[in-house]
């Protein structure tokens, strides 16, 4: 097993195709329209499934704001540098809402980034 794709919910599907593609760097894989069920769905990621996961954007027709609820955590994305991946978002128009540094308790750098709908996104510095 292995997963395929996490979907998030947005209330605007360009904005968030954009946030995705020019501030993190994604590719959008593929599109599809779904008007007879009011829904537009766009892939993106930094590769296709199987190799990578996906995100699945999910656009519902009329829908413009979801409430996070207090389940949901963050998506994580491995990065060289945190504190250059930091910069490059904010240089593309990007909301850092933590700057990087080590994770409490731990040594681990890491930062961390919301998109336009207010998803978390982690950024986790990685030695190779």
């Amino acid at each position: 097993m292995r997963i395929l794709h996490t979907m998030l919910r947005v209330g605007d599907l360009q904005r968030s195709i954009d946030f995705y593609t020019s501030v993190l760097g994604m590719k959008l894989l593929r599109k599809t329209e779904n008007p007879e069920y009011k829904y537009t769905l766009a892939f993106v990621g930094y590769g296709n499934n199987p190799d990578h996961a996906e995100l699945e954007l999910t656009y519902n027709y009329g829908v413009d704001s979801y409430e996070m609820g207090t389940a949901y955590g963050h998506i994580a994305i491995g990065v060289d540098d945190a504190a250059k991946a930091c910069d490059a978002v904010r240089s593309a128009g990007g909301n850092v809402t933590r700057e990087a540094g080590p994770v409490k308790g731990g040594t681990t750098v890491i930062a961390f980034v919301t998109d336009p709908d207010g998803y978390k996104v982690e950024l986790i510095q990685r030695k190779e």
